[in-house]
């Protein structure tokens, strides 16, 4: 990763969120022999767009290629530059700093989020960390550099754009119910909802096809099974 193929001081970081059914969880690395936790993030080549370098990164971090991405912010202030954080990867690496220096450069990040189906990824560290695993929004280990504010950021955005964006769409199934939808708005928001309220709210925005019931057990206790429309 030499300086020749990469814009120097812009890096992007990516906040994937995953609802694993019951908590909403976030993709954190963590850099080998140094005990240093992170978003998944990256640089961005000449020849790439922003948007093309951040969805390269998360293909190799999570296998899949047709992931829903937001760009909510860049992070710029002078206190996230800390050269000496890179030096401690590299050097736990191996890694020479000879050809190397644009990395210990300052660096402004373009942060988005991600929304993904929990169970269609297989997380993948890269070739500087041990580990890619999620991690309960309640459980998050201390982040390095500004990236605790970076996930703060992209979960009020998240919470901002509840129904504008969707945001169950990529984190369900396709098919789902009434009750799997509210625990995804329950783990985004923070709090519970009560289930009447809720419903009728969901059904007054016109944004849910109904289909059949699903039949698991006694008929007269099926959910009826619903899917967003697509606009």
């Amino acid at each position: 990763m030499n300086s020749k193929g990469y814009l120097k001081h812009i890096a992007y970081d990516s906040v994937v969120f995953g609802f694993s059914g019951e908590k909403l969880k976030i993709l954190i690395m963590k850099y080998h022999n140094t005990g240093l936790f992170a978003l998944p993030g990256g640089f961005v080549k000449y020849d790439e767009d922003l948007n093309d370098a951040v969805r390269r990164g998360l293909k190799e971090r999570t296998g899949l290629d047709n992931i829903y991405l937001e760009q909510f912010y860049a992070f710029g202030s002078v206190a996230r530059y800390k050269p000496e954080i890179m030096e401690t990867i590299m050097k736990a690496n191996n890694q020479s700093l000879e050809g190397y220096s644009w990395l210990l450069d300052r660096f402004i990040s373009v942060a988005y989020y991600a929304l993904i189906n929990y169970e269609d990824v297989v997380p993948t560290p890269d070739a500087l960390s041990d580990s890619c695993d999620w991690y309960a929004l309640d459980e998050l280990p201390n982040l390095m550099l500004d990236h605790a504010d970076i996930v703060a950021k992209a979960l009020q955005t998240l919470r901002d754009n509840l129904e504008r964006k969707l945001v169950g769409m990529n984190l369900l199934p396709t098919l789902f119910t009434m009750k799997e939808l509210q625990k995804v708005y329950e783990a985004i928001l923070g709090e519970k909802l009560h289930r009447g309220t809720f419903q009728r709210k969901i059904l007054s925005l016109g944004i849910l096809k109904r289909h059949e019931k699903q039949y698991s057990g006694a008929a007269h206790k099926a959910p009826f099974l619903y899917s967003f429309e697509q606009k």
